[in-house]
């Protein structure tokens, strides 16, 4: 007769033994495969060594333009095609690379890092609370950091005054005061123009932008001449949609009206051209 004691006990444990071994071989097989999950592994020790440096606190003014400082690495340790999202921007502060994903949020290529910059309308201040993170292709996030952005408002600029102002001056254009219903109306018209282009629908985008810069919001203009602008919309990879240089113009002017600060950069770029 078969001894069940034996096999309970003394005869079980190799064999347990060979089946915990058989076990850890093939899960080190299945994390040393790169086709069958090796980059979970390796994913792990990513999200372990890679690191984002960014200034706790950054301070900026109203009406202005200043460099957003992130660093991310060790460069050897990032993941293929992963790139930078920033979130809790305020909805009227675009950034000068890459693109708006929803209001307040923007994907940023790593290469693109170097010259990354804040640009603030006037009319924006206060706190905001920022998180920049690195994500993979695959939606994962790899690393975070946190930097508050206070924005301050811009200070009256100190004029001189003469009797007979050359007639070659430059007129110092007044951005009109939105009330605070006025400026609500214009920022939901430019959120919703954002959520139009996130899903790819930019004609619907524009509209949009245009509503809120007629009614005074100075980014809903930026915003609507980068709908025309050749430059933006190769940014966004806008197939079969043509780009129409006077119409960039004639927004980037209502933007700089407005009180935008980058409108004259791109007026400069779409002169070149």
């Amino acid at each position: 007769m078969l001894d069940v004691r034996v096999v309970g006990g003394s005869r079980m444990r190799p064999l347990l033994r060979l089946m915990m071994a058989l076990t850890v071989g093939a899960v080190a097989l299945l994390a040393g495969d790169p086709e069958t999950g090796g980059w979970l592994r390796l994913a792990g020790a990513q999200q372990g060594l890679v690191s984002i440096k960014v200034a706790p606190v950054t301070r900026a003014e109203a009406a202005s333009r200043l460099p957003l400082q992130i660093q991310v690495g060790p460069q050897d340790a990032l993941a293929k095609n992963s790139f930078i999202r920033i979130r809790g921007l305020p909805a009227t502060v675009a950034l000068s690379e890459g693109h708006a994903i929803a209001p307040g949020a923007w994907a940023v290529p790593l290469a693109a890092l170097p010259g990354l910059g804040l640009i603030l309308p006037v009319g924006v201040e206060g706190p905001s609370e920022v998180a920049i993170s690195l994500v993979s292709v695959e939606g994962a996030v790899l690393a975070e950091a946190k930097t508050t952005l206070i924005v301050t408002p811009a200070p009256a600029r100190a004029r001189a005054v003469s009797p007979e102002p050359p007639s070659s001056a430059v007129p110092v254009v007044v951005a009109p005061k939105l009330s605070p219903a006025e400026r609500e109306r214009a920022l939901g018209l430019h959120a919703k123009g954002l959520e139009q282009l996130e899903r790819g629908n930019v004609f619907a985008a524009r509209k949009f932008f245009e509503r809120a810069a007629e009614a005074g919001l100075a980014q809903g203009a930026v915003a609507a001449a980068g709908t025309y602008d050749p430059d933006e919309l190769a940014k966004l990879r806008v197939v079969g949609l043509q780009p129409d240089i006077e119409a960039a113009r004639k927004w980037y002017e209502k933007a700089r009206e407005l009180g935008a600060v980058e409108a004259g950069e791109r007026l400069r770029r779409l002169g070149s051209r």
